[in-house]
């Protein structure tokens, strides 16, 4: 494994930094996957289009669709990287994750239709897979769609949709969804599912955001009453769904670097906090055994960093293991965690203070942390889900019977 960047990708990043720094549209005030609030909904539009322009996002399309032949395969890497070390926001939505279902399994009228649209970000996605009783278990989703009309190549042709999706991030700002549902039910757990390209502006559709702990709606319910989808908008195959869905998800990386630079810059504010916090006339640094916890969480800081390196020279020799993701996500997701959960209490009866109150550290930043960062270790697959998958994958210890 090299750690060691080229200089290619050194000149990269400034390129990236330069850019970041003219474009973006300003600091993204709370940590972790969130929605923006609506009317900064056209400023993140233009910057993602802007993104796209500059051959910064989409870098690994095909060339006909915008990539660029002559791309890193490590460019993706760097560009989440700055974007999250600048602290200001993302491309908002499921457009990776649909983009990668369009390329991989869509038709060339699909491609020609969706992918330019993305790229100007006059869509945005959101995906709709989880569902209430279908989390961390995706294959028991239930949401059922039956064909109407005939075959696939009839323009008359198709399918009505009726369920319930959940935690379906950004739903509330979607021009179009990245849809499982199971079309036929009697095939197999894993069989029997079908991808859909869904216009959110479809009749019944409904988007109901979902109020969290921290106050914010950053997930959402989405009901579908008899909604109907043109069987042009499938993607893939029928009831090969479930291909779909997880080679998509392979392609989902590099929000994994970003992270990496997200807690990078946390343990940069821990330590700006414990030199400002006074404890008993002294700063919270002095104190041996605050630098002893802070040490301990920044070594784990870099290992989290070197796991994202381990799994990035693997991704790059083709030797990635079954549980690389598995393991680098629950790392994560704890540290996380543990990283603002100790900023909090670091504060004392301060942290009791609550987001925006005028006393409160770093307006109440710690206190929204710490109450989303449970929501980490449950996006994506609770962490207990997988550590199961990760013993079995990767150990390949014998499968829990049920």
């Amino acid at each position: 494994m090299r750690l060691d960047p080229t200089p290619e990708l050194e000149a990269f990043r400034e390129k990236v930094r330069a850019f970041v720094a003219e474009h973006a549209p300003g600091v993204k005030t709370h940590s972790g996957v969130r929605a923006p609030e609506p009317a900064l909904m056209p400023a993140i539009r233009e910057w993602t289009a802007k993104l796209y322009e500059a051959g910064l996002l989409g870098i690994d399309w095909p060339v006909e669709y915008g990539g660029r032949r002559d791309a890193h395969p490590l460019e993706p890497f760097v560009v989440a990287e700055e974007i999250a070390r600048a602290r200001t926001w993302p491309p908002v939505g499921a457009a990776s994750l649909a983009s990668g279902a369009l390329l991989d399994f869509g038709t060339d009228e699909q491609r020609g239709r969706f992918l330019p649209r993305i790229r100007t970000c006059e869509d945005v996605w959101c995906q709709l897979f989880s569902e209430p009783d279908a989390g961390s278990d995706l294959a028991a989703l239930r949401t059922r769609a039956h064909r109407e009309g005939g075959g696939p190549e009839d323009p008359d042709a198709v399918f009505v949709v009726d369920g319930q999706k959940v935690w379906t991030t950004n739903g509330q700002h979607a021009d179009m969804g990245y849809l499982l549902a199971r079309t036929d039910a009697a095939a197999p757990k894993h069989k029997g599912i079908t991808a859909f390209a869904l216009d959110m502006r479809s009749e019944g559709v409904d988007v109901r955001p979902l109020r969290e702990i921290t106050g914010t709606t950053d997930f959402n319910e989405v009901f579908l009453d008899g909604v109907r989808i043109p069987a042009a908008n499938v993607i893939g195959r029928v009831n090969d769904g479930w291909r779909v869905a997880m080679s998509s998800l392979g392609r989902e990386r590099s929000g994994v670097a970003a992270r990496g630079a997200e807690l990078f810059a946390v343990l940069d504010d821990l330590v700006g906090l414990a030199e400002a916090t006074p404890v008993r006339g002294r700063p919270a640094l002095d104190d041996s055994a605050t630098r002893q916890a802070i040490g301990e969480l920044a070594a784990r800081v870099h290992v989290n960093g070197a796991m994202i390196s381990l799994a990035q020279s693997r991704m790059l020799h083709g030797t990635e293991q079954p549980a690389d993701a598995l393991l680098g996500k629950i790392f994560f997701s704890d540290l996380n965690h543990d990283l603002v959960d100790f900023g909090l209490r670091l504060q004392g009866t301060d942290g009791l203070l609550t987001e925006y109150d005028p006393e409160a550290v770093a307006d109440g930043w710690w206190q929204d942390a710490h109450l989303y960062s449970r929501a980490y270790t449950i996006a994506g697959g609770a962490n207990e889900v997988l550590r199961t998958q990760a013993a079995e994958r990767g150990l390949g210890l014998p499968r829990e019977r049920r």
